[in-house]
């Protein structure tokens, strides 16, 4: 009985998949195989690869019920289950199999040595209890199948002249698989196919793939998709990177689908936390529930933000200094896998943890010795090719990308700084107006000169912040009233249900982060969020257009308001030409154009003075850029001439017409300022471009700049922009050419 072939006999005690009613409690192999075995099997249908039989494993990974509806009658095919394959796989897979059995049973030729059917594969299964598709190596063993060709006059492989061939000489050709007419056989039996989880090893060996290979983790993407993979591996819910450098730490965690870098000032901060208990140790270390082994403030956060049992893994590099004494060892940094729940970390997820650290080491330790984080796609490709160059060991070479076009413009909040005093003036007199309120009611209860002193204190200030706010004033006048009013209030509400009142009035306004009344200031920084947000969209949508034209350097800054720099050139992309350039520059007002009415209606969404300018300033002639390591900047520029393209960038929005004395930008308008007539002409026409489009007013304005610190002789041209409406064709003698 042992003996006999699993599948394929009409005994059926010995069918795994025949589940026997036995009187007594021991259980048959049979039943152990179908019931209890983690290996995956079914029966298959030849050809079509439907399902005919399940077992119990096979059953709970894909949710299929069998019991209810018998599985043969609910016309399933394996490959539906499938979530990676081809759709010319099943054919592929099926011929495969095929071709042995023609060369066995049409041609007499078996071989023993024919390894290839042995070899395991490996697919994606989506689980029915669990969110995470899991991976399964399988096997298909077709060799109890038999076959037989329908027409034996047609033989597909007559030129090779089989039947006279030893089976020891045999050597099968790749395209036999190909030539195979399906039609013309018949086979019988069925396929026993047998499936193996290998979850947790498929996500080590990728995990392991992506780490040591050369791009940074720092880079957002990768980061990304490594937090990604090592959360399914662990289970958890997210996780934090820790890098130590010269006793410094940087912190590295995915939030809001963004990478959030904090600085911890020193491995200080961490004493006689689990981290450095890690460290020390330099083992994977479990702690099963955070929340009642809290020893640190930066631990006690982590319970604060919902975590509750953690998993660490040290990467320690050690090493032998001057071949003497003990090895050394140093703390690079640390992974911190993080779990919502208790206990959810074990055995297998240190021993994953274990394995990992090399891999994790590797990939630190190259990221840190690259300094070329965050770096944008355009000019990725020399960034890259210079960490080649260092992970071989050669001195580092400077990058500079010569002679490229700089592109800049502006979108500039005016009045953002008077607006702001105004909300906190707005602010401090609503406090100052509730502490003058609670004074006065305890004074009605008790009538006491101290506190009509404090009184005519509370008024004087708040008279004069009624007429000025100073730059202090933000800090002082709130730090008065808590050394002087805000100390007695434990008392005051004591004393009367009003002055309870009062109290509980003043600290109503006073509850948020600020310790103060901000209710103006927080409706300033919403009004400043949503307009650099309006305008940051809006350029980001026209950006992308713009790289559609030629891959190019752009960079965006957000303060009050955006500006880009846009760097592109031969040098950065070896399509570059004339026409790119000068279609850059032409999308790049229509980008400016459209921030421009993204604020049009500005003063209709707030009552506000705040107003938006809009500058592009314009240089025909090429700059050199290189990055230098030792500034946070991606690049500066190299030369005297570069360096007065910077200077204009930094002190242009600020300049004003040399005869009218006015800012050159103002409300609703764009600005254009040139040097040479070569660059007006150019930009002219973009002019008549944009007017024709609806974008632009017909009056074009024009001045000269009031000399600049360092710089002279530059010019502006600006122009209305229009509200959003249908193109309207504008003559061009229209225009005018003042």
């Amino acid at each position: 009985m042992e003996n006999q072939p699993l599948l394929f006999v009409d005994n059926p005690l010995s069918d795994p998949f025949n589940v026997l009613d036995r009187e007594d409690s021991s259980l048959s192999w049979q039943d152990l195989l179908n019931n209890h075995s983690k290996l995956l099997m079914a029966i298959l249908e030849p050809k079509t690869f439907l399902l005919k039989r399940i077992n119990h494993a096979f059953e709970e990974l894909t949710g299929i019920n069998s019991q209810s509806v018998p599985i043969h009658h609910q016309n399933i095919s394996l490959f539906d289950l499938l979530a990676d394959v081809e759709s010319s796989f099943p054919d592929q897979l099926y011929r495969r199999h095929l071709l042995p059995l023609v060369l066995r049973d049409v041609y007499g030729l078996s071989h023993n040595r024919w390894r290839f059917l042995d070899e395991p594969l490996v697919a994606t299964f989506h689980s029915s209890f669990t969110t995470e598709p899991r991976h399964i190596q399988f096997w298909l063993r077709s060799q109890h199948l038999h076959v037989q060709r329908i027409n034996p006059e047609f033989d597909e492989f007559a030129d090779f002249k089989l039947h006279d061939i030893d089976p020891e000489n045999l050597v099968l050709h790749p395209e036999w698989e190909q030539r195979l007419n399906l039609d013309n056989y018949q086979v019988t039996g069925q396929w026993l196919w047998e499936g193996l989880d290998v979850t947790n090893r498929e996500l080590l060996q990728r995990l392991i793939g992506s780490l040591v290979d050369r791009e940074s983790i720092f880079e957002e993407q990768k980061f990304q998709g490594l937090t990604q993979q090592m959360k399914s591996l662990f289970r958890s819910h997210g996780g934090i990177l820790l890098s130590v450098q010269h006793e410094k730490i940087q912190l590295y965690r995915v939030k809001n689908h963004q990478i959030k870098q904090t600085t911890i000032a020193s491995l200080d901060a961490l004493e006689s936390s689990h981290f450095l208990r890690a460290a020390s140790r330099n083992d994977v270390l479990n702690i099963p529930d955070l929340q009642q082994d809290c020893p640190t403030n930066f631990e006690r956060k982590l319970v604060s933000q919902g975590t509750r049992s953690m998993l660490l893994i040290p990467l320690v590099l050690e090493y032998q200094q001057d071949n003497v004494g003990s090895p050394s060892s140093q703390l690079m940094g640390m992974v911190a896998m993080l779990s919502d729940r208790r206990n959810n970390f074990d055995h297998l997820d240190i021993s994953h943890g274990k394995k990992l650290i090399p891999a994790l080491r590797t990939a630190l330790r190259t990221a840190n010795q690259l300094p070329f984080n965050s770096i944008h796609p355009a000019v990725e490709w020399r960034f890259r090719e210079e960490a080649e160059r260092r992970s071989w060991g050669l001195a580092p070479a400077p990058i500079i990308f010569e002679k490229v076009y700089p592109i800049y413009g502006i979108s500039d909040i005016r009045g953002s700084s008077e607006e702001r005093n105004h909300s906190v003036q707005k602010d401090l007199l609503e406090q100052y107006g509730l502490a003058i309120a609670v004074i006065q009611a305890v004074i009605k209860h008790q009538e006491i000169p101290f506190l009509q002193q404090l009184q005519l204190n509370l008024e004087e200030k708040s008279h004069r912040l009624a007429s000025e706010v100073h730059v202090e004033d933000e800090v002082t006048a709130i730090e008065y009233l808590r050394q002087h009013l805000e100390i007695y209030f434990d008392y005051f509400q004591t004393l009367d249900e009003p002055i309870a009142q009062a109290i509980a009035h003043y600290r109503a306004a006073c509850d948020n982060p600020h310790g103060s009344a901000c209710t103006a200031r927080e409706h300033y920084d919403y009004m400043i969020l949503d307009i650099t947000t309006r305008l940051r969209a809006t350029w980001d949508r026209w950006q992308k257009k713009m790289q559609a034209i030629i891959p190019h350097y752009c960079d965006v800054e957000v303060t009050d308001g955006i500006d880009h720099m846009i760097y592109c050139g031969k040098s950065i992309h070896h399509k570059f030409s004339p026409f790119q350039l000068h279609a850059l520059r032409y999308e790049q007002i229509r980008a400016v154009c459209d921030c421009a009415r993204t604020c049009l209606n500005l003063k209709n969404d707030y009552d506000t003075t705040i107003e938006v300018t809009h500058l592009v300033l314009v240089q025909d002639i090429t700059i050199d850029i290189y990055h230098d390591e030792q500034t946070e900047k991606n690049f500066d520029v190299r030369g005297s001439r570069d360096t007065r393209y910077e200077i204009v960038k930094k002190r242009i929005d600020k300049g004003r017409d040399l005869h009218t004395k006015n800012r050159i930008t103002q409300p609703g308008m764009v600005t254009i300022v040139y040097s040479s007539d070569d660059e007006l002409h150019e930009y002219r026409q973009y002019v008549y471009y944009l007017q024709r489009e609806g974008w632009l007013d017909s009056t074009l304005e024009s001045g000269t700049v009031e000399p600049l610190q360092g710089v002279t002789g530059l010019k502006f041209a600006r122009i209305r922009v229009l509200p959003e409406s249908p193109p309207t064709k504008i003559p061009m003698e229209t225009i005018d050419q003042s």
